[in-house]
C-alpha cells in the first residue's frame, strides 16, 4: 500500500489521538500566529508613531538664513520641519491693539508705531509648540502649511480680529517697519492665545493679540535687509538619527557656532512601549516554536513507541525505512495544516481585539508637556496576511519534521526482529 494512503488510513483509525494532536497543533499555531500578528502590528504602529511624534531637533544659529534652513529640512532624515522668521510690521487700514496702561513718561501726540505687529513667518504652524501642545487653538479656518509657500495668507489672533471685525476670507494690509514694503495677506485662520494682556505697559508688538503668522516668504518681503531664521525645528524618526543629523548640520553650518537641541521625551513616552511589545512578541514566537517542537517531539515519540509492533511487521514485510518515516511525517503534517487554517481564521476574527489590548495602553499615558495631543497614535491595525500564515505553516511543518525524524531515528536503526522481540 502507498505510504501516503496508509497514513490516511492510520489517521482515520486513530480518531481520538488524531483529534488530540490537532488540538495541540491548533494551540501552538494560534499562539505563533498571534505573535507574528502582534509583531507586525507593533512595527506598523511604531512607524506611524515615528511619523506622528518623531523626535524634534532644534537648530539655532546667528545669521541662519531661510535658504540654509530649507537645506537642513531637505535632509533625507527629516520628514517635517518648520523655520521661523520673526519681523515687525505696521498695520495699514486697521487698528492694532494697544496697552490699556499708559506708557511711562507719555508719548508724543499723534505718534504712530510702524512696527506694532509681531509677524512670524513659518512653514508649518502645527509644529509650533503652542499649537502642537494645544494651549493655542484655532477658532476658525486653518493654520499655515507648507503648501502656502509663496501665497499671501495669514492667521491672526482672535482679539485683533474682533477689534477690527475681521474674519476668515478677509484681506488686510500690513507694511514693513520702515514703510517701504507692503503685503496684503488673506486671512485663512483665526487663533486664540490664552495669554492675558500684561498689567504693565508693553510695546504693541509684545501684546499677545498683535501676533500673526504668515508664510516665511511673506515675512521675508517685510524684512529690512537680509531675513534671518530665529530657529528651525526638524522632525526626525528616532533618537538614533539625531547624531547623524548633527553631522549633516556641521557639514552645512560648520563645526560649532550653532545650538543643536534634541527633544525625544514624547518619543520615549509613547514609542518605546510599542517597541517593547514588538520585542516581547518576537521572544514569544521563539519560545513557542521551541516549546512546541519539544512537546510534539515527546508526543510523537510516545506514539512511535506504541506502534513498534506495527513498524516491525512492516519492516519484516520489506517496507523501506524511509517510507515508514514518510508515513509518520505525512500523518503529523496532515494534522498541522488544518490547524494552521483554523488558527488563521481565529486570528482574523479576534486578532484586532487582542492587538488593541496589547498596544493601546500607551493612549492612557499622560501627554508630555513637550509634545501635544496632536501626536496621538492611531489604533493598531492587526491584519492576517499571507506572509504571516506562511511563516506559521513553515514553522508547523518544520516542527512536524523535527518531532517525527528525531524520535524515529532510534527505532528505525534497529533490526525488525529486535523491534518485534523487544517488549520495552
Amino acid at each position: 500500500m502507498n505510504f501516503v494512503k496508509r497514513a490516511g488510513t492510520s489517521l482515520g483509525a486513530r480518531k481520538s489521538k488524531t483529534a488530540a494532536l490537532l488540538a495541540i497543533f491548533l494551540v501552538i499555531c494560534t499562539l505563533l500566529l498571534g505573535g507574528f500578528l502582534l509583531q507586525a502590528a507593533a512595527a506598523r504602529q511604531e512607524a506611524d508613531a515615528q511619523r506622528a511624534i518623531g523626535v524634534d531637533a532644534t537648530v539655532r544659529k546667528e545669521g541662519l538664513t531661510p535658504a540654509l534652513a530649507d537645506r537642513l529640512g531637505g535632509s533625507a532624515l527629516v520628514h517635517r520641519y518648520n523655520a521661523e522668521v520673526a519681523v515687525r510690521a505696521g498695520a495699514q487700514g486697521f487698528a492694532p491693539l494697544t496697552s490699556r496702561v499708559p506708557e511711562p513718561g507719555g508719548t508724543a501726540a499723534g505718534k504712530k508705531d510702524k512696527g506694532a505687529l509681531a509677524v512670524n513667518g513659518v512653514r508649518d504652524s502645527d509644529m509650533l509648540l503652542p499649537f502642537s501642545y494645544g494651549s493655542t487653538k484655532l477658532t476658525a479656518g486653518r493654520g499655515i502649511t507648507p503648501e502656502d509657500a509663496g501665497r499671501d495668507v495669514a492667521v491672526i489672533e482672535q482679539r485683533l480680529a474682533d477689534k477690527n471685525r475681521l474674519k476668515v476670507g478677509d484681506t488686510f494690509r500690513i507694511g514693513s517697519a520702515d514703510g517701504k514694503r507692503t503685503s496684503a495677506p488673506k486671512i485663512v485662520g483665526i487663533f486664540q492665545d490664552p495669554a492675558q494682556e500684561p498689567t504693565t505697559w508693553v510695546a504693541p508688538n509684545e501684546l499677545p493679540g498683535n501676533t500673526l503668522y504668515v508664510p516665511a516668504d511673506t515675512a521675508k518681503k517685510l524684512t529690512s535687509g537680509t531675513a534671518t531664521v530665529r530657529e528651525v525645528v526638524l522632525r526626525i524618526g528616532s533618537p538614533d538619527q539625531a547624531r547623524q543629523l548633527h553631522v549633516e548640520a556641521e557639514h552645512l553650518l560648520g563645526k560649532g557656532g550653532f545650538e543643536f537641541h534634541v527633544n525625544d521625551k514624547a518619543y520615549k513616552d509613547q514609542v518605546l512601549p510599542i517597541q517593547r511589545v514588538g520585542t516581547f512578541a518576537g521572544l514569544l514566537v521563539r519560545v513557542i516554536a521551541l516549546a512546541g517542537a519539544l512537546i510534539l517531539g515527546l508526543i510523537v515519540m510516545l506514539q512511535i513507541r506504541e506502534r513498534r509492533c506495527e513498524f516491525g511487521v512492516l519492516l519484516a514485510m520489506g517496507e523501506k525505512k524511509w517510507k515508514l518515516m514518510g508515513q509518520h511525517l505525512v500523518e503529523v503534517a496532515a494534522v498541522a495544516l488544518p490547524a494552521v487554517a483554523i488558527a488563521a481564521l481565529a486570528g482574523s476574527l479576534g486578532g484586532q481585539a487582542a492587538g488593541e489590548a496589547f498596544l493601546s495602553h500607551q493612549d492612557d499615558e499622560p501627554v508630555s508637556a513637550t509634545r501635544a495631543p496632536d501626536s496621538g497614535i492611531a489604533p493598531p491595525a492587526v491584519r492576517v496576511e499571507a506572509a504571516d500564515v506562511g511563516k506559521v505553516a513553515g514553522i508547523a511543518l518544520g516542527m512536524s519534521l523535527v518531532s517525527t525524524v528525531v524520535p524515529g531515528i532510534g527505532i528505525l536503526r534497529l533490526h525488525p526482529r529486535s523491534i518485534l522481540t523487544d517488549t520495552e
